[in-house]
């Protein structure tokens, strides 16, 4: 089975991904504990439990881009690996 990306995108993919799933789960965590610079407007929602799902699926998303990267990185390695 061949790669569908190269080997330069899938890490830049891993990378980001990594990045994203840390920063949407810590923006989450703010909302979850009722930060008061995440909910102290007038203007931000009430209740922030469901700002956070969505956040939080959003990791998920991230998770799954860093599964299909991940994924990407080590076929590239068992191509090498086999060529002659």
């Amino acid at each position: 089975m061949k790669p569908v990306v190269s080997l330069g995108y899938a890490w830049c993919c891993t990378v980001l991904s990594v990045f994203g799933i840390i920063i949407l789960c810590a923006i989450a965590g703010f909302f979850l504990s009722g930060s008061e610079a995440f909910l102290g407007s007038t203007m931000d929602p009430p209740a922030g439990e469901p700002v956070a799902m969505n956040l939080f699926g959003g990791a998920i998303i991230y998770a799954v881009f860093l599964a299909f990267c991940g994924c990407q990185i080590v076929m590239h390695k068992r191509q090498a690996r086999i060529e002659l």
